[in-house]
């Protein structure tokens, strides 16, 4: 959630208070690097649930993390702001929808009860 903190440090640079655009480009590597974080994470639920979606969007949120990264190191405000905001949104609707549809389980096991562990435990 840290990319929330972006354009509120950047309203703050923007403002006059120049610690802003410290705060922003600190907040710029964490939020970019959560992203890389995010993206292992999906390779994982891929690999070990069979679920591409939350890999296609994440790459898609993280290669629009990647350029507006750049874009705003390069002071190119025009691609950086709008970048922001679509960025922002974007991870609100990938949010959104793994909290209203959970991974859950791998399709094709079901889980077992205590009384099936024990039996083959014995």
């Amino acid at each position: 959630m840290a990319i929330f903190g972006q354009p509120v440090f950047a309203g703050v640079f923007m403002s006059g208070d120049y610690d802003g655009l410290r705060l922003h480009e600190a907040g710029a590597n964490v939020t970019t690097s959560l992203g890389y974080v995010q993206l292992i994470v999906a390779i994982v639920v891929w690999v070990r649930l069979r679920r591409v979606w939350p890999f296609v969007g994440t790459s898609a949120l993280v290669a629009a993390e990647t350029v507006q990264y750049f874009a705003g190191m390069e002071g190119a405000l025009w691609l950086h702001f709008p970048l922001g905001v679509a960025t922002i949104a974007a991870l609100v609707v990938q949010f959104t929808d793994v909290w209203r549809r959970p991974l859950g389980r791998r399709p094709g096991r079901e889980p077992r009860t205590v009384a099936e562990q024990k039996t083959d435990d014995e």
